[in-house]
């Protein structure tokens, strides 16, 4: 998918350079903390970046400090892990704008990161115990400031060992397999997420603007007019998951439900896909304009 470049229309009505709404750090999946991610930023050309960590907002404030002296604009963000109940699929909310301090994005996430960490701590037993050399320090040793133990994690130590020469290759599709088309890895542990709906709703308590990531890639298509009215209200149409055919439904959705548009490019440094760096996905600054006033509508109805 061909970068989206900024025009006439986003020039006035914001800050000139590419605008990336999607971004992880070392808080919860990327190999990057907070730091380089922001200075990868600035030397990419971003202006505005959103940072939104897997259900912790641990990041935002380091960034936000750096930003101001590289002239990058930090969104403060979340990308909360959810589930589609009624269809039986994952579903990622971004919260955008949000104020990241605020109680309702921890009572929702907090318990998120501790399960996450437990079923990373006993995907290591179970690898130990089939006879894999790893402990749970050398997963620990990956783990950043959001406090949580990922997948990712567990398999960098196993390329650390020398099981594997690259992270997500056949050892990662055999251990963490989810059996869809035959066993379950042997150190799949299935995770419960939160309803969707309670993300949406966390979201708007916390100042924010909530967004459906991804949809192509989850998808969620199905699930959006009910989501509209239980507080939704962004589409993630530019995505590095998205084929032609997801972006042009994506965007016929945002226009039909009256949904925002974002976009990022998901960067996830040495757990991602090196094709879309940060900033490769662009959203505009009219875009940027936009969210950041319902930003403003939103904290005035709070």
């Amino acid at each position: 998918m061909p970068e989206r470049r900024a025009g006439a229309a986003d020039a006035e009505a914001g800050p000139p350079g590419k605008v990336d709404l999607h971004c992880h750090t070392n808080a919860s999946d990327n190999t990057f903390g907070a730091a380089d991610v922001v200075r990868q930023a600035a030397e990419a050309g971003v202006a505005a970046l959103a940072i939104t960590d897997h259900d912790t907002t641990a990041a935002v404030e380091e960034a936000s400090r750096l930003g101001r002296s590289l002239g990058v604009e930090i969104v403060p963000g979340i990308e909360i892990s959810a589930y589609d109940y009624e269809r039986k699929r994952r579903a990622h909310i971004l919260g955008l704008f949000i104020d990241p301090a605020h109680p309702a994005l921890a009572a929702l996430c907090d318990p998120i990161v501790e399960r996450r960490t437990r079923l990373s701590y006993e995907m290591t037993e179970r690898l130990a115990a089939a006879g894999y050399d790893i402990a749970w320090d050398d997963v620990l040793r990956y783990a950043g400031p959001g406090g949580a133990a990922f997948k990712q994690h567990i398999m960098h130590a196993l390329v650390d060992r020398g099981y594997a020469n690259h992270l997500f290759g056949e050892l990662y599709r055999r251990l963490f397999s989810r059996g869809e088309n035959g066993e379950p890895g042997i150190a799949h542990l299935p995770m419960r997420y939160v309803d969707a709906r309670d993300a949406i709703r966390a979201v708007l308590d916390a100042g924010g603007i909530p967004v459906l990531a991804h949809p192509g890639q989850l998808r969620n298509f199905e699930a959006i007019p009910e989501w509209v009215d239980c507080g939704l209200q962004g589409l993630e149409v530019l995505h590095p998951s998205h084929s032609e055919e997801d972006l042009s439904r994506a965007a016929q959705a945002a226009a039909e439900y009256g949904l925002l548009v974002t976009g990022g490019s998901d960067f996830h440094g040495g757990y991602g896909d090196a094709r879309w760096p940060l900033g490769s996905m662009d959203a505009g600054a009219e875009s940027l304009a936009t969210l950041r006033e319902r930003a403003l509508r939103n904290a005035g109805a709070r």
